[in-house]
């Protein structure tokens, strides 16, 4: 495992640059370990629902996990994250994009250049489920 940590700037889109973090490092499976920082406009899956809820105005993230896929043609990510209004109001759910920084997010990613990350269709749950598979050429 190697670690990867990155501060993202103002109007960045949150969701995206963790993904071109990754693929940048000729990576195809990470992991967020930690995760803060402020939003201007976050997008928010809740349990259950089929669209994102947009929440448009300054927000804190408070927390930030998930993991991180590219199959050298695309990435695909499964993160959540849970964030405060200005009203101290909690909120949490899948990242969407069009999340964007605010002020800053700092964020710390475990790269696993052993793995490969994949989404595939799983009958049981009818979702596209995380694929874990070792590269060939690695070892235990």
């Amino acid at each position: 495992m190697q670690t990867l940590p990155i501060r993202l700037s103002p109007g960045q889109d949150l969701r995206q640059a963790l993904e071109d973090a990754v693929r940048s490092q000729n990576c195809r499976a990470a992991f967020v370990l930690s995760g803060i920082g402020s939003l201007s406009t976050a997008g928010l899956r809740f349990a259950g629902a089929d669209q994102p809820q947009r929440l448009v105005g300054d927000t804190e993230i408070l927390s930030l996990s998930g993991s991180i896929a590219f199959d050298g043609q695309r990435s695909s990510s499964h993160l959540h994250m849970a964030l405060s209004t200005a009203t101290g109001a909690v909120l949490g759910g899948h990242v969407a994009a069009g999340c964007i920084v605010r002020t800053t997010a700092e964020v710390l990613l475990a790269l696993l250049p052993e793995w490969e990350f994949a989404r595939e269709p799983d009958a049981a749950t009818g979702y596209d489920e995380l694929v874990v598979r070792r590269l060939s050429g690695h070892q235990k």
